[in-house]
């Protein structure tokens, strides 16, 4: 009886706490992936926008990308 009372209250925990990093880096790991292609779909989007309002002044592709580059 006193072994499993054992088993109970000491090596749950103790699994919870061996199965933490891995938990926490795969968790890390699914929320940077999603980030990253939140940030990947604004870029484009943003892209789009600037060859758009390019192609609407008549201003060359080529001079927008250097204004974006200098802010």
């Amino acid at each position: 009886m006193f072994t499993h009372l054992f088993d109970r209250t000491l090596l749950r925990p103790w699994g919870a706490v061996r199965r933490w990093p891995v938990e926490s880096q795969l968790g890390a790991r699914r929320n940077a992936m999603i980030a990253s292609t939140v940030l990947a779909q604004r870029r484009a989007e943003r892209d789009d926008v600037a060859e758009f309002l390019a192609a609407r002044r008549g201003t060359a592709m080529s001079e927008v990308v250097a204004q974006a580059a200098n802010g």
